[in-house]
């Protein structure tokens, strides 16, 4: 077992708080109380959160061994979730676990409804944590280009303290505007350079 570092043991309850708040202000800016929202890959913990808010949460999982009410991998087309169905999604810290990244935003595209938020939070300088896989580390520009196909309504990033353009972490709140999604070309990304 690896033991966690003097970095790990500064950093990752700011991370976490940084995430905690992250939910917060999304449950209270964009959600209504009548909202169903889908904890994606929450492990059986609790969204302190929403306690004692009137909301509507189901939890998804790839695994039944947690007890969550949907069990489905968001890489894959998931026949027994319709599409347009919830008012929200929180995804957060799942990202950087799935095989196909691409995939599993197609999924969130379909299952959530238009005009539907999702919160994403994800690491970057963070080290290979559980539940394994730990896949991937996503840049701002690697986010965007994931992202693309939706509005972009907040992005928040948490900068590591003396180490300019490596992030401790990114939170992003995103909009599905309609039914068919862009599809657009990741190489008409501007290239500018970076000081």
């Amino acid at each position: 077992m690896t033991l966690p570092s003097e970095f790990d043991n500064t950093f990752f309850p700011i991370g976490r708080a940084f995430i905690n708040q992250s939910i917060i202000d999304f449950i209270n800016t964009y959600l209504h109380p009548e909202d169903l929202i889908c904890d994606i890959g929450n492990q059986g913990k609790n969204v302190p959160e929403l306690s004692g808010r009137p909301r509507k949460l189901v939890t998804l999982d790839i695994t039944a061994d947690t007890s969550p009410d949907i069990v489905a991998d968001i890489t894959r087309t998931n026949a027994h979730i319709r599409e347009n169905y919830f008012d929200a999604l929180l995804c957060t810290e799942v990202l950087e676990h799935v095989v196909e990244p691409f995939a599993a935003v197609r999924e969130l595209a379909r299952i959530v409804k238009v005009g539907g938020y999702i919160l994403i939070t994800t690491p970057l300088n963070c080290r290979i944590h559980g539940p394994v896989p730990d896949c991937w580390r996503f840049t701002e520009f690697g986010l965007k280009v994931l992202l693309r196909d939706f509005e972009i309504v907040s992005f928040r990033r948490l900068d590591t303290p003396d180490r300019n353009l490596f992030p401790l972490e990114y939170s992003v709140i995103v909009k599905k505007v309609n039914d068919m999604l862009r599809e657009s070309d990741p190489r008409e990304m501007r290239f500018q350079r970076v000081q």
